[in-house]
């Protein structure tokens, strides 16, 4: 990853299922300054369209999403 993309904040849902990886990701989202990155790691197969629509609906920026076996990874920026 490169240095632009390192995380700020690595938010953890792994074992969590919906609505929780969404909900503790908004919470994280808006403790984070305009700039700075979020990493979360889920394996709820609903958080990667949650978070998609999360990530849109809040103006934020989607760096990467990953997905390896059940294991999503996406990184956001915040924008505002």
């Amino acid at each position: 990853m490169s240095d632009e993309m390192t995380p700020n904040e690595i938010l953890d849902c792994v074992g969590l299922y919906c609505p929780e990886p969404l909900f503790q990701t908004r919470q994280k989202i808006d403790s984070l300054k305009p700039g700075e990155i979020l990493e979360v790691l889920a394996d709820d197969p609903a958080a990667e369209e949650d978070l998609k629509r999360l990530i849109k609906r809040t103006g934020n920026k989607l760096l990467r999403l990953e997905k390896k076996s059940s294991l999503i990874r996406i990184i956001i920026q915040k924008i505002n």
